[in-house]
């Protein structure tokens, strides 16, 4: 059964902690902890997105998590980059211009290495390069941060599920510290947040959608977070995600993406959002500082 019983508590999971909460509202209010800020791509408004510049500008204005987004080249290495295509976020138009519409999965991790990642965003960060998931993992752990892992498009990688595993395994991110309070791995395809779940069934999973309420009961069995474009949210949806618990024995939670504006950021902390994903960590961090 998945559905926590209403009693004379609720319970909230943050950042690996319980917290037991009364359910009425005015000491909820009082007691609750401030949503979780991830760090979009890192911090995306002030570096190149999935890039090692933006965690470390994240890193340095003192934010723990970032989130990222996983493909495959062509000869198999996994890269961090959100498009499908490397025409929006590298210069691959001047370097291959013969090659539209410049896929990911069509251009070998070699020829993803001689692009330039940075121009687009600002002249300072000419040369920064597109980060091997192995890279761009090394540096996590460099800075200390935590990380929300966004498998993209697993229609058009079979086997990304495992191999995204295997990578996390490889760099001691599958560790009990890890798998505890500093790994989130999610998806847009139900299936491959199942898939994480039946491979390894330790790891923080997360969906990135909103079921319906008739089917979270579903999603309780494989996913810890339900994490929906913060457009669609109500603190009624928020509050039927809270009364299940996920598959590690904890109520589910809900990260809300993408926010950078502060009043975005306060309604959606007074609807009891777990997290809040956005580019700009700093103004979602004064806002919630406010409340």
């Amino acid at each position: 059964m998945h559905v926590r019983v209403a009693a004379a508590t609720t319970a909230a999971f943050v950042g690996g902690t319980v917290l037991i909460l009364p359910t009425s509202h005015a000491q909820a209010g009082s007691l609750r902890k401030a949503p979780a800020i991830v760090s979009h791509r890192g911090a995306s408004a002030y570096a190149p997105e999935n890039t090692l510049a933006s965690i470390d500008k994240a890193a340095a204005m003192g934010f723990g998590w970032v989130e990222n987004d996983v493909q495959r080249t062509k000869d198999g290495e996994l890269v961090v980059l959100h498009d499908a295509s490397l025409a929006r976020t590298t210069d691959v138009k001047k370097v291959y211009p013969r090659r539209a519409p410049w896929k990911v999965k069509d251009f070998t991790a070699a020829e993803i290495a001689r692009l330039d990642a940075g121009s687009w965003f600002g002249r300072r960060y000419a040369g920064t390069r597109v980060p091997t998931l192995k890279q761009y993992m090394n540096r996590v752990s460099h800075n200390h941060q935590k990380l929300v892992l966004e498998i993209k498009n697993p229609e058009l990688y079979p086997g990304i599920e495992r191999q995204t595993l295997k990578v996390l395994s490889n760099e001691g991110w599958l560790d009990p510290d890890h798998l505890r309070n500093r790994l989130v791995v999610q998806s847009f395809s139900e299936q491959s947040v199942r898939t994480v779940h039946e491979l390894r069934p330790g790891i923080t999973t997360a969906f990135l959608g909103k079921p319906s309420l008739a089917r979270l009961h579903e999603f309780a069995r494989f996913a810890d977070l339900i994490n929906p474009d913060h457009t669609s949210l109500s603190s009624g949806y928020v509050s039927a995600v809270h009364s299940f618990v996920g598959p590690h024995r904890r109520p589910m939670e809900v990260f809300a993406w993408t926010i950078d504006d502060a009043d975005t950021a306060r309604r959606l902390a007074g609807y009891g959002v777990d997290g809040v994903i956005t580019n700009k960590p700093d103004v979602i961090r004064s806002a919630l500082q406010q409340t």
